[in-house]
């Protein structure tokens, strides 16, 4: 028997829908990331983008456990010397809750131009309003 191995345009890419409301991040985070490698699929061919897309609602209302929200600090580095600033999760969850689940998942994926085509199909949203009703989501639960 040989080993199937799939090619670009011979599978279907659905669309799911998840609810992030009262998620733990890092739960959801594995499981988006798992889709959208397409690591659910018989047809999972690790060089091909088998995943199917994501639209993620409600990200203001994730939950983070422990004492993460004011001990877990995200890190980034402006360019210049000693410019490196931090800003702890509950700040970030104020000012951009769509960026927290999107550094989880993409913490998930591979580090090369499959992983970034990967978080293309990825759509993160702050409120329960989505623009991706015509592609109709299956919502799904963790």
């Amino acid at each position: 028997m040989k080993t199937y191995v799939a090619k670009p345009g011979e599978f279907e890419q659905k669309w799911h829908l998840f609810d992030a409301q009262g998620q733990v991040l890092g739960r959801l985070a594995s499981e988006i990331a798992t889709i959208l490698r397409g690591k659910n699929k018989p047809i999972y061919t690790p060089h091909v983008d088998t995943g199917d897309y994501v639209v993620v609602v409600n990200a203001a209302e994730i939950r983070l456990t422990g004492n993460k929200l004011k001990d877990k600090i995200y890190y980034h580095y402006t360019g210049y010397a000693g410019g490196i600033k931090g800003i702890t999760a509950a700040e970030l969850l104020e000012k951009n809750p769509t960026e927290l689940i999107n550094n989880a998942v993409k913490g998930m994926l591979p580090k090369n131009k499959l992983g970034r085509k990967m978080m293309q199909k990825l759509k993160i949203y702050a409120g329960t309003e989505h623009a991706h009703k015509a592609q109709n989501p299956v919502a799904r639960e963790l």
